[in-house]
């Protein structure tokens, strides 16, 4: 119970960032309209972010096993949260260089967010044993899903406006418009950032319980931080380390290209805006796929492949490169069989596989590899490189959208289906048969 109550509020805090993660794509349509910006100029923006967080990661990382999760939780959430509302204050404001301005506070953002992911995954490889992080990992994948959930369906209504009472004041968004989903989400992120702060501890030693880790090379004693130069080159010599971070920087390209371009995807090319039925379908079976590939890869690497990530892994890329080709095939310019429907099959199709990969490899892995003393590191590394990728799905792909059209977006994806599949295909065979960490 006292595991369940720690994940919880741990958690829902990270699904908090995800609302200011995710609140620009929802938008992007109405944004873009209003500012004048080309797609190009949009994925600069959105490449910002990850260019940030990819920096951050492998900075903040380092800094969580030295700082603790849930202090460097809280930093990250107080810095998004001020940096969002900043970017709904500047968007606002009749400046020549306003892109400029937008893409250093999206940068800045990114850079906070960092302080999240290895935080929680810091605390979390405290709380769970080795044959459990992959159903953790799954868990992990249910919470990032819970903010785009928020996002889909909170959205609408955030942007359409309403009002509330605050003591003696009255506040009424909708004058706010679009800009709002970077003034309402920083409100519930502040909520959830003192609920976790008041409920979770970084160690089940902190709340009277202890917890047997026999994958653990540096001993229980979960006071002991180890040197942070050791840490960097404990984790920076582990040649699995850096395979597992190339694979996520496949991840990134893809997982991209799907959340932050399917709203202009569907308007520009299907004509389905946020009134179509189209539209509130996928926002609803995009997620819930994640969350299904997420468990469902999870539940397999604990269990049928017995605490190993690659398998798994191997095949949820190959199986992502296969649903990109016949993309291809299907929507190629002389066909005729292509139908918004087909389309949003490959989506949903590609979201599940490229999560389920984000949850065992960003986090599964990383935990395996770093163990409870320097699993910030091991996840600051790996995932630092899945948002490498993201600014590939960001800027590269909008201005090879620009170029040659909407027909380059799923044959972006295929290449990094490929390079993953083999990456992850070298891990599970070089350590089939033995007990190696990672993979």
């Amino acid at each position: 119970m006292r595991r369940g109550r720690n994940w919880f509020f741990l958690g829902l805090l990270y699904a908090g960032y995800y609302l200011c993660r995710y609140n620009m794509s929802i938008v992007a349509p109405e944004m873009r309209d209003e500012l004048g910006l080309s797609k190009a100029e949009y994925g600069k923006i959105d490449s910002a972010r990850s260019g940030g967080y990819a920096v951050g990661q492998f900075i903040n990382g380092l800094f969580s096993d030295g700082l603790g999760g849930r202090l460097s939780m809280a930093i990250g959430a107080l810095g998004t949260i001020c940096l969002n509302v900043a970017f709904g204050l500047v968007s606002s404001v009749n400046i020549a260089w306003i892109l400029t301005a937008l893409i250093c506070i999206r940068l800045v953002d990114g850079y906070a967010q960092a302080f999240g992911a290895p935080g929680m995954v810091k605390i979390n490889t405290s709380w769970f044993q080795r044959r459990e992080r992959g159903r953790f990992a799954g868990i992990f994948g249910l919470m990032i899903q819970l903010g785009l959930f928020g996002v889909n369906y909170l959205g609408p209504i955030i942007v359409a406006g309403f009002s509330f009472s605050v003591l003696v004041f009255t506040v009424d968004t909708r004058e706010w418009g679009w800009r709002a989903m970077f003034y309402i989400p920083p409100m519930i992120l502040s909520v959830l950032l003192v609920l976790m702060w008041f409920n979770v501890k970084n160690h089940p030693e902190e709340a009277g319980f202890t917890i047997p880790h026999d994958d653990d090379e540096h001993g229980d004693n979960h006071e002991e931080r180890l040197p942070l130069g050791y840490v960097f080159r404990k984790i920076a010599s582990n040649s699995l380390a850096w395979i597992n971070a190339g694979a996520y920087f496949c991840t990134g390209f893809v997982r991209t290209a799907i959340f932050s371009w399917w709203v202009l995807y569907l308007d520009e090319v299907w004509g389905s805006g946020k009134e179509s039925e189209l539209y509130d379908w996928l926002k609803f079976l995009l997620p819930a796929s994640a969350v299904a590939g997420s468990m469902l890869s999870g539940l397999l690497s604990d269990t049928l492949f017995r605490g190993r990530r690659s398998p798994v892994a191997a095949m949820l890329y190959a199986g992502q490169t296969v649903v990109a080709v016949a993309a291809v095939v299907v929507f190629d310019q002389g066909s005729s069989l292509g139908t918004p429907v087909l389309a949003a099959i490959f989506l949903t199709a590609l979201s599940f596989a490229c999560n389920a990969s984000h949850s065992i490899i960003g986090t599964a892995a990383a935990m395996d590899i770093g163990g409870r003393k320097m699993a910030g590191f091991a996840a600051g590394v790996i995932d630092s490189f899945q948002y490498f990728g993201a600014i590939f799905g960001g800027f590269a792909l909008g201005w090879a959208m620009d170029k040659h059209g909407w027909p380059a977006y799923w044959l972006s994806m295929i290449p990094f289906g490929l390079l993953g599949t083999i990456l992850m295909g070298y891990v599970m065979i070089t350590t089939r048969g033995k007990d190696v960490k990672g993979g």
